[in-house]
Order: structure tokens, then C-alpha cells, then sequence
């Protein structure tokens, strides 16, 4: 929480992900009664990954403009989202280095907002699907797109060890639009992408809704909704990722997530 010196931590205690997103009236009440000044300073290179989904499911495509190699940016909207999985071990904190496999040869990066489920959602209206939302965080999708080119599923493109580095933090839903968020990608202190979500061809709430039709969605489950299109000149000056290569995703409101690669154990830096 904010304070005349920065940010401060609240210690909620541990408890279980449906339970703390089920009490967030009373933690703001909580926080709207302390005292800053009174509380430990914040310590970011302490942050853990603010959630551990059970399931996290991606959008490919989501952004007009952002469309397969071959396909014409300005033809019609899909008809449905194009959805995939990124497995357990891909998670990753803010601050964990993401290590460039051997094997992979072209690692990519795409910065993304992060929907995290709050309650129980099963077969929900577009109209109640919001209400099902915890909050927003950033994620960012590294893929290895030689990888995701050997086969018509991309599964092992997307699937390394600490793929999906997540964080800062959760900002609840009151206190974000989510059609109304500017994503911002930096990498050698250059903006490779700048879009925003009011672009997004499915919007929050639809897919909330559409991914509900199938499976049940759990609290602290995790929803990414794709990446923009790289500006031009960053799409010519395609390099793949490299150790000792830095990529921060910016979302105003939401914060800065800023992922380190490094070489393999036992390999130069």
C-alpha cells in the first residue's frame, strides 16, 4: 500500500487463493484503516509470483493488426478466440531469470495482461463475466518460435521451463477497465510495442464467458490476452532473445514486469 516513503506491506497471513479473493471488501477496509507508516517498506526484489494458477490459458491473435505469417492484417475478425495452455512449469516470478534452453534457437518475447479468476465460473453470461475477476497482472508469453514451428500445436514453442514469468503484483478488477489499458513492451531501452486493449478482437469479458462454456474456471486460474503486433522497426530488426538480454512489459496501472534471460547452468553468460 502507498505511503509518504513509498510502498509498504500489509501482511494478510497465508491463506488459501479462493478464500483471500472472497474477502477483498474487508482487506480494503483493512487497508483503508492503516497506517502506512507503520507498516515494513516494500522490498521488490522480495516478490514472488502473485499467484500460482492451476490453469494458465492463452489468447493467440487477440490484437487487430496481429495476424499468422501469410494472413492479411486487415481481413475480417476470427469468428472464435484461438486458445492454448502454458503448463506448470513455465510459471515464473517477477524477478526470475528465464534461462534460454540450448535446443531453442529463436526465443521471442510477448507482453500481455493476465487475467486472474477470483470465484468459481462455469457456463457465465458475457454480462456476469467480470464479476468472476479477481484482478489484472503482466505476464510475459516467451515463446521459442523454431519450436512452435516444427508442428501444428505450439505446446513445446510455448512450454520451456520458466516460460511465464508473472508479476508484479494483482491490481483488483475495481480498479482497472480492461478495454482501456495502453501495452507497452522495452527492450534495449527501445518501445518494440505499443497498442491498446481497446484493439483487443475478444474482450475481457467475452472470453471469461467463452472459456467458461468448456471448462470450470478456478479461482487463481490465470487468462492471458495475447500480445500486439511489434511496431515496424521492430519487426526488421527481429533478433532472438539472448543471455544477458532484459525485456520489461508496462501496463499503466498495472506496472512494470521486467524479465532477465541467462545462459544455461554450466555455459557462458
Amino acid at each position: 500500500m502507498p505511503g509518504p516513503s513509498g510502498d509498504h506491506v500489509l501482511d494478510l497471513g497465508p491463506r488459501p487463493v479462493p478464500e483471500l479473493f472472497a474477502e477483498l471488501d474487508g482487506i480494503r477496509s483493512l487497508v483503508q484503516r492503516t497506517d502506512a507508516a507503520t507498516l515494513p517498506r516494500l522490498d521488490p526484489s522480495t516478490l514472488q509470483a502473485p499467484v500460482a494458477p492451476r490453469t494458465m490459458l492463452c489468447l493467440g491473435y487477440n490484437y487487430r493488426g496481429h495476424v499468422p505469417d501469410g494472413v492479411d492484417p486487415t481481413a475480417d475478425d476470427p469468428a472464435s478466440p484461438d486458445v492454448f495452455v502454458k503448463t506448470a512449469n513455465t510459471f515464473g516470478g517477477p524477478n526470475d531469470p528465464v534461462v534460454i534452453p540450448a535446443v531453442a534457437d529463436d526465443v521471442d518475447y510477448e507482453g500481455e495482461i493476465a487475467v486472474v479468476i477470483g470465484r468459481r465460473a462455469h457456463a457465465v453470461s458475457v454480462d456476469d463475466a467480470l464479476s468472476y475477476v479477481a484482478g489484472y497482472t503482466l505476464l510475459n508469453d516467451v515463446s521459442d518460435r523454431s519450436w512452435q514451428r516444427k508442428q501444428s500445436q505450439w505446446a513445446l514453442g510455448k512450454c520451456f521451463d520458466g516460460f511465464a514469468p508473472l508479476g508484479p503484483w494483482i491490481v483488483t478488477a475495481d480498479e482497472v477497465d480492461p478495454q482501456n489499458l495502453l501495452v507497452e513492451v522495452v527492450r534495449d531501452g527501445e518501445v518494440t510495442v505499443s497498442q491498446s486493449t481497446a484493439t483487443t478482437i475478444f474482450s475481457v469479458a467475452f472470453v471469461v464467458h467463452h472459456l467458461s462454456q468448456v471448462l470450470t474456471l478456478e479461482p487463481g486460474d490465470v487468462i492471458s490476452t495475447g500480445t500486439p503486433q511489434k511496431l515496424p522497426a521492430a519487426q526488421a530488426a527481429h533478433r532472438p532473445l539472448a543471455p544477458g538480454d532484459a525485456v520489461t512489459v508496462r501496463v499503466g496501472g498495472l506496472g512494470d514486469l521486467t524479465t532477465r534471460f541467462i545462459a544455461p547452468p554450466g555455459e557462458p553468460a
